[in-house]
C-alpha cells in the first residue's frame, strides 16, 4: 500500500463526520426506474408495444426529503464496539487493495434503505470477492471488535441492510461470478452477490429458472435473499428458500469459513446446519455462496388479470382456482382498489381492467399450452359465470405478461411515491387476512393518507402499508402494537417474508414464545460472542 492511502481515507473520514454533525441530505438510488410500462387497453385488448420496465439504480430528485440518523428517530443506544481507525483503514487496505471505500459521497446510498426510512452514519465501506477476503476481514474486526454491516442489494423492507450507527459495512457487491451449472439437476452454484435478475437470466438460457422471483429482482442479491428467506411470487408453486437452497457457504463471525455447498438433494448427516442462516439476517455469519434447486422453465405460462367485487370473492375465487387449475397455478396475488389507484396515479400505469373494489392475478405455468389453455378456460367461465368475477384480461406473451405483473410488482414503488410508508408484512388465516385492512382505516381515519391492502393471498400473505405526508410519531403510536396485537390473536406472523431487521426486532414476541427467543439468543452467543454481526437487528434489544 503506498503511502498516500490513510492520509487520503483520514481526510474523508473527517469529511464524512462532518456530514453526518449537520445532518445533510442523503441522496439514494430506487428500487425501480422511472420508465413508464406500455399502456394497457380495453379489458380483453392488447397491450402496447412500449419498453418494458426494468428495476435500475437511481438518485432521489433534488429536493427529496431529507433522511433523519436513525440514532435520532428511534431509541436506540450504540453498543460499546471499538471505532475505526487509521490503522483499521491501513489493515483493510492490505486485505482488500482498492476495495476500502471512504468517500462520504460513495457511501451516502449504502448508508441509507431504499424506503429513505433508516439512516447509519458508517465510514468505511468494504467491497471483498472472495469468501478469503471476508474471512480475513471478520477475522480482524472480531481481535479489534469492530461491528459489521453485511449488505447484498440493499432492498430490504426493515431496515435490515443498512448500519444503524457507524458498523462497517461489508458489501457483497464484487462476489458476483457463477461457479457452476449442472444442467441435469438444475443445481446453481454461485457467490453471495449475484443479482437475482442476472441469475434468472442464465438459468433460463439453460431452460430452467430460479424458485424464487421478487419485485426487487434487479437490485437484489441471492445471499441477501437466503439471509432474508425471501418469499415472493413463486413462493405459491416451488416453496421457500429452506426447501430449495441445498448448501451455503458462510463465514463466522470470528473469521471461519462454513463450508456446506452441497449440491446434494438428500444429505441425512447429523445438523442440517444451512437452516439456521436461511432467514438470520446475517447476525450469525455472512452468506459468501449458494447452492439452489432450480426447477424446469415452464413451456407454456398465462396470466389472467381480474376484477372482483369484493374480498369474499377474491378468497372463492381462490378456491376455484385451486379446484380447477391444479397443478399448473403457480400465483394468486389481490391488490385492493387504492393500489389500483397509487400505481396509476403515481406511476401512470392503466388498469386492463374496469374499476372494481379488488383484483387479483392469477398465473399459470405448465408444459403444455393446449392443455393449460384449457383449463384457464374452465376456470374463467365459471367465475365469471358465477359472479365471482366481473370482468378480466389474460395475457401469454412476455411483453404482456410482464406489463400484468408490473401492476401488481410495482405497488411498493408507488407508494414509496405517496409520502412516509408504514410497512406491515403479516402472515394471518386467509379468511381474515383483509378484515385488519378495513379495521384500521377506520382506527385511523384522516390520520393517513392511504391505508390499503395487497399481497401473496396463495401463501395467506397480507402486505398492510399506511402512508403519511411525513413521518408522524402519533400515527406510529396509533398502528403499533395495535396491528401486532391484533395479528397475534390470530395467532399470525408479524413477518411473513421480509424479515424483523431495524424496524421490526422488538416485535418477535407477538410470534415466538419466551423459549423460542432464550434459544435464539443462545444461538447468536455462541455463533458471534462479541455480536460484531449486524448489531441492533432481528433479535429484542436485551440479545
Amino acid at each position: 500500500m503506498g503511502p498516500h492511502v490513510v492520509p487520503r481515507q483520514l481526510v474523508w473520514l473527517s469529511r464524512w463526520q462532518a456530514v453526518c454533525a449537520r445532518g445533510a441530505s442523503v441522496q439514494h438510488r430506487t428500487r425501480a426506474g422511472v420508465s413508464r410500462i406500455p399502456s394497457l387497453l380495453s379489458p380483453g385488448g392488447a397491450l402496447g408495444a412500449s419498453p418494458l420496465v426494468r428495476r435500475s439504480s437511481s438518485s432521489t430528485p433534488p429536493g427529496a426529503p431529507e433522511v433523519v440518523l436513525t440514532q435520532q428517530r428511534y431509541p436506540v443506544t450504540r453498543l460499546p464496539f471499538s471505532a475505526v481507525s487509521a490503522e483499521d483503514l491501513a489493515a483493510f487496505e492490505r486485505i482488500l487493495p482498492g476495495g476500502v471505500v471512504t468517500d462520504p459521497e460513495v457511501l451516502e446510498a449504502s448508508n441509507v434503505d431504499w424506503l429513505r426510512t433508516v439512516r447509519g452514519c458508517s465510514k468505511v465501506l468494504l467491497r471483498p470477492r472472495t469468501s478469503q477476503e471476508v474471512a480475513r476481514i471478520l477475522r480482524y474486526c472480531h481481535e479489534r471488535n469492530l461491528a459489521v454491516n453485511p449488505q447484498g442489494g440493499n432492498t430490504g423492507m426493515v431496515g435490515g441492510s443498512v448500519p444503524v450507527f457507524d458498523e462497517i459495512i461489508l458489501s457483497t457487491t464484487l462476489m458476483n461470478r457463477i461457479i457452476s451449472f449442472h444442467s441435469v439437476s438444475g443445481t446453481l452454484v454461485c457467490q453471495a452477490g449475484c443479482v437475482l435478475e442476472e441469475l434468472s437470466q442464465y438459468v433460463e438460457e439453460r431452460g430452467f429458472v430460479m424458485p424464487l422471483d421478487l419485485g426487487a429482482k434487479g437490485s437484489c442479491h441471492i445471499g441477501g435473499n437466503v439471509a432474508t428467506n425471501a418469499g415472493g411470487l413463486r413462493f405459491l408453486r416451488y416453496g421457500s428458500l429452506h426447501g430449495t437452497v441445498l448448501g451455503l457457504e458462510v463465514v463466522l463471525a470470528d473469521g471461519t469459513v462454513l463450508d456446506c455447498l452441497t449440491s446434494l438433494r438428500k444429505d441425512n448427516t447429523g445438523y442440517d446446519l444451512k437452516q439456521l442462516f436461511i432467514g438470520s439476517e446475517g447476525t450469525l455469519g455472512v452468506i459468501t455462496a449458494v447452492s439452489i434447486q432450480c426447477p424446469p422453465k415452464p413451456r407454456a405460462v398465462n396470466v389472467a388479470f381480474l376484477g372482483c367485487p369484493g374480498f369474499a370473492e377474491v378468497l372463492q375465487t381462490f378456491s376455484s382456482g385451486k379446484e380447477l387449475l391444479g397443478e399448473i397455478l403457480s400465483a394468486y396475488e389481490f391488490m385492493d382498489a387504492e393500489c389500483m389507484w397509487l400505481v396509476t396515479h403515481h406511476l401512470h400505469l392503466a388498469s386492463p381492467v374496469q374499476e372494481s373494489p379488488f383484483y387479483v392475478l392469477v398465473e399459470t405455468s405448465g408444459s403444455r399450452a393446449g392443455h393449460d389453455a384449457e383449463k384457464l378456460s374452465d376456470f374463467l367461465e365459471r367465475a365469471l359465470s358465477s359472479g365471482l368475477v366481473t370482468d378480466g384480461t389474460v395475457a401469454t406473451d412476455q411483453t404482456r405478461l410482464k406489463a400484468l405483473w408490473a401492476l401488481r410488482e410495482r405497488i411498493s414503488e408507488a407508494l414509496s411515491r405517496d409520502g412516509y410508508v408504514y410497512k406491515y408484512d403479516l402472515s394471518l388465516p386467509t379468511e381474515r387476512l383483509y378484515d385488519l385492512v378495513s379495521d384500521l382505516r377506520a382506527r385511523l381515519g384522516s390520520q393517513a393518507k392511504h391505508v390499503v391492502g395487497y399481497g401473496h393471498l396463495g401463501d395467506g400473505n397480507l402486505h398492510l402499508n399506511v402512508t403519511s405526508e411525513a413521518f408522524s410519531p402519533s400515527l406510529l403510536a396509533d398502528l403499533e402494537p395495535y396491528v401486532y396485537e391484533w395479528t397475534a390473536r390470530q395467532r399470525g406472523s408479524v413477518s411473513a417474508e421480509h424479515g424483523l431487521g431495524f424496524k421490526k426486532r422488538g416485535v418477535l414476541s407477538y410470534s415466538k414464545p419466551p423459549e423460542a427467543l432464550r434459544l435464539m439468543q443462545q444461538l447468536k452467543a455462541l455463533l458471534d460472542p462479541k455480536g460484531i454481526l449486524n448489531p441492533y437487528k432481528t433479535l429484542p434489544v436485551q440479545a
